[in-house]
C-alpha cells in the first residue's frame, strides 16, 4: 500500500507557532471536537516517508469524505469517499488506485462517530506542556497501522497528524489554519465524477 502513505499526514512544521494549552485534553473532549468537525479546509505541508515535501489543500466533509489537492509540480489527487480511498495520478491513464478506506488509519477520524475512549483504540495519550498527542488504531485491526493526532487547546484545534501505514512507513501532514464550516459540494469528493471528468 505504498501510495497510501502519499496522503497519510501530519502537521509537524506548525509546531513552532502553536499556542500554549492550559492542560492535557481528555479523550472525551477530543472525540467531541472531531465529531463536531463537519466541514473544514486548510493548507497543508506533507512530509513523505522518503523525506520529500509536498504542499496542497485539504477539504474535509465528515463523515467519510476528504480531498487532498496537491500543488504543482505534484500531480496527485487523493479522494476519500463512499468507503474508498482513491489515488489519482495525472501521469496514469488507467484510472485511480483504490483501497478500502476502513483499511487506512485516516478512517478513524472520518468515521460517523469518533470514540477515542473505545477500548483498545488509543494506544498513546501524551501532553508536552503545549499540545496533546493521541495515537489511535483500529482495535480490531492494529495491523492496518495507526494515526497520531496533535491538538492544542483554548480553543481545541487539530494541528497535525502522522500516519504509520501497514508497512511501517510514516507520513506527516502539517495543517495551516483550519477553516471550519461552510458548504463544500459533494461532487468534490466523488471518485466516479473525478474519473469521468479525466476520461473526457
Amino acid at each position: 500500500m505504498k501510495q497510501i502513505r502519499l496522503f497519510a499526514a501530519a502537521v509537524v512544521l506548525a509546531a513552532t507557532a502553536l499556542p500554549a494549552a492550559a492542560q492535557q485534553l481528555s479523550l472525551g473532549a477530543l472525540s467531541t471536537y472531531l465529531n463536531g468537525l463537519k466541514t473544514a479546509q486548510a493548507e497543508f505541508t506533507q512530509i513523505n516517508a522518503d523525506g520529500t515535501i509536498s504542499t496542497g489543500t485539504i477539504y474535509i466533509k465528515r463523515p467519510g469524505r476528504a480531498r487532498f489537492e496537491y500543488n504543482p509540480p505534484e500531480q496527485t489527487l487523493v479522494l476519500a469517499s463512499a468507503g474508498q480511498l482513491a489515488i489519482f495520478d495525472a501521469k496514469s491513464n488507467t484510472g485511480p488506485e483504490q483501497y478500502p478506506l476502513a483499511r487506512t488509519p485516516l478512517n478513524l477520524i472520518l468515521a460517523q462517530n469518533v470514540d477515542l475512549g473505545r477500548n483498545g483504540m488509543v494506544v498513546g495519550h501524551n501532553y508536552d506542556g503545549t499540545a496533546t498527542t493521541v495515537t489511535a488504531q483500529d482495535p480490531e485491526h492494529p495491523e492496518y497501522g495507526n494515526i497520531q493526532l496533535t491538538f492544542t487547546g483554548n480553543p481545541t484545534e487539530l494541528r497535525q497528524w502522522v500516519i504509520t501505514d501497514d508497512a511501517g512507513q510514516q507520513t506527516t501532514v502539517v495543517l495551516g489554519e483550519l477553516r471550519k464550516g461552510g458548504t463544500i459540494s459533494d461532487r468534490n469528493f466523488s471518485i466516479v465524477a473525478e474519473a469521468e471528468s479525466r476520461n473526457r
